[in-house]
C-alpha cells in the first residue's frame, strides 16, 4: 500500500513526521534512486526508499531499550562532525533505533531508544510532562535561596521554567551534589537553571525517566524494557 514518505519514516521509527519532512526537503531521501519531494508516496513492498543512502525497511518488530549513555556521545542517529553517536552502542539490535529526547555531549545517564515513533513522540512532547531526574554536581554551595529559586521556577533566556524538585542534597568540599527533577525538555535546561543561580554544573547524570531507573547499568551498556515497562510507558 502506498503511503506518504514521512509516514513511512515515522512508522519505521526513523524520525517524527515533521523531522521526516525536513529530511525530504534537505534531499536526504530518495525513491527508486530519484530525489524525493514533499508529498511523494511509496510502497515499501515494491519501491526502494533510501534515507542518507540506507534503505528504509518495512516496519519491524518494536524495540524499547534503556541505555546508559556515556559522556562524549551525541544523542542523534547521525552526526555531520563524525563524533560517536548513541546508536553506535546498540548496533546488535536488528532495527533502526532513535533516541527519545536528548542528552547533551557532556551529560551521561539514562536514555531511551526505540523504533516506535508514535510512543517516542508522545514521551518527548512537553504536554505529557514526563518527569526526568538528574544527579547534578555543581561548583559552590546550594544555598536555601538558590534552592528556592530552582523549586519555584526561574526565567531563562527562552522564558520561565516550570518548578523543579530538589532532593538528596549533600556537600562535598567546594561542590554540592543533589537530585533535580524536571518535566520539560529544553536544550541544556538543568545546566542553564543551575548557572542562573550561580552554580555551574561540573557533572550531570540522568538517573530516572518517569518510573524507569538507571540502577547499576554500566556506561555504554543497555537493557531491553520488559512488557510491563513498555505498557506503563504507553499509559503515561
Amino acid at each position: 500500500m502506498r503511503e506518504r514518505l514521512q509516514k513511512l519514516m515515522a512508522t519505521a521509527g526513523l524520525a517524527s513526521r515533521r523531522e521526516a519532512e525536513r529530511w525530504i526537503a534537505e534531499g536526504r531521501v530518495t525513491v527508486n534512486g530519484q530525489p524525493a519531494t514533499l508529498g511523494d508516496a511509496a510502497d515499501l513492498a515494491s519501491d526502494r526508499v533510501e534515507v542518507d543512502g540506507r534503505p528504509l525497511a518495512p516496519a519491524e518488530g518494536k524495540f524499547y531499550l534503556l541505555l546508559n549513555k556515556p559522556i562524549g556521545y551525541v544523542t542523534t542517529a547521525r552526526d555531520p562532525q563524525g563524533r560517536p553517536v548513541v546508536t553506535d552502542l546498540v548496533k546488535e539490535i536488528p532495527a533502526r533505533l532513535f533516541p527519545v529526547g536528548r542528552l547533551d555531549l557532556t551529560t551521561e545517564g539514562l536514555l531511551l531508544l526505540t523504533n516506535d515513533g508514535e510512543l517516542a513522540n508522545r514521551l518527548a512532547h512537553p504536554r505529557h510532562e514526563v518527569e526526568k531526574t538528574y544527579l547534578a554536581r555543581v561548583r559552590g554551595i546550594l544555598t536555601p535561596e538558590a534552592r528556592q529559586s530552582l523549586e519555584r521556577g526561574l526565567t531563562l533566556e527562552d522564558g520561565p521554567t516550570a518548578p523543579a524538585r530538589i532532593e538528596s542534597v549533600r556537600a562535598s568540599g567546594s561542590h554540592t551534589w543533589f537530585e533535580i527533577t524536571i518535566h520539560e525538555g529544553r536544550n541544556r535546561q538543568v545546566r542553564r537553571m543551575c548557572e542562573a543561580v550561580g552554580l555551574p554544573v561540573s557533572r550531570l547524570k540522568r538517573i530516572r525517566f518517569a518510573f524507569l531507573e538507571l540502577g547499576d547499568l554500566r556506561p555504554g551498556r543497555f537493557r531491553l524494557l520488559n512488557r510491563a515497562e513498555v505498557a506503563a510507558l504507553k499509559r503515561l
